[in-house]
């Protein structure tokens, strides 16, 4: 991230009704940006996902536990990052849904797209216990005739 990149920062209670507002953010930044129509679902989608394990997972849904989603928009990329308050987990511990035995189990999937269609994915834990997921999504220059 260079000297052009702007941070955009939102900080919601764990309650599933803010995932709109998380969504019109997420569609705002990447059509600033100017990523393609499928990036930018898989972006908006990966955002989701870690925000709703970030307020279900980390937070127990506790409304007084924050979850914050900070957007570093970048001329070239999108550095997206979700904190909880919770109380962290092992990422290798996630089983992997496509595994036999998990292939009708609901787990696991939000982290394995995420992982999937995003260009890099870091777990850590914070000072504070909680987890942060870093994400970032590289622009693709448009291709010209």
């Amino acid at each position: 991230m260079g000297a052009t990149s702007n941070t955009i920062e939102l900080v919601l209670g764990s309650n599933l009704d803010y995932l709109g507002l998380v969504e019109t953010v997420t569609d705002s930044i990447t059509g600033l940006m100017g990523f393609d129509q499928e990036a930018a679902y898989w972006v908006n989608m990966s955002v989701r996902e870690s925000s709703i394990n970030a307020m279900r997972h980390g937070n127990g849904l506790d409304p007084e536990k924050k979850v914050a989603i900070l957007f570093l928009v970048g001329t070239d990329e999108l550095l997206i990052r979700i904190t909880d308050q919770g109380r962290g987990f092992d990422p290798q511990s996630i089983p992997d849904p496509l595994a036999p035995e998990n292939l009708l189990k609901p787990s696991g999937r939000g982290i394995f797209y995420i992982r999937s269609f995003m260009d890099q994915v870091d777990f850590q834990q914070t000072d504070n216990g909680g987890m942060q997921v870093q994400m970032i999504k590289r622009l693709v220059p448009k291709q010209t005739n």
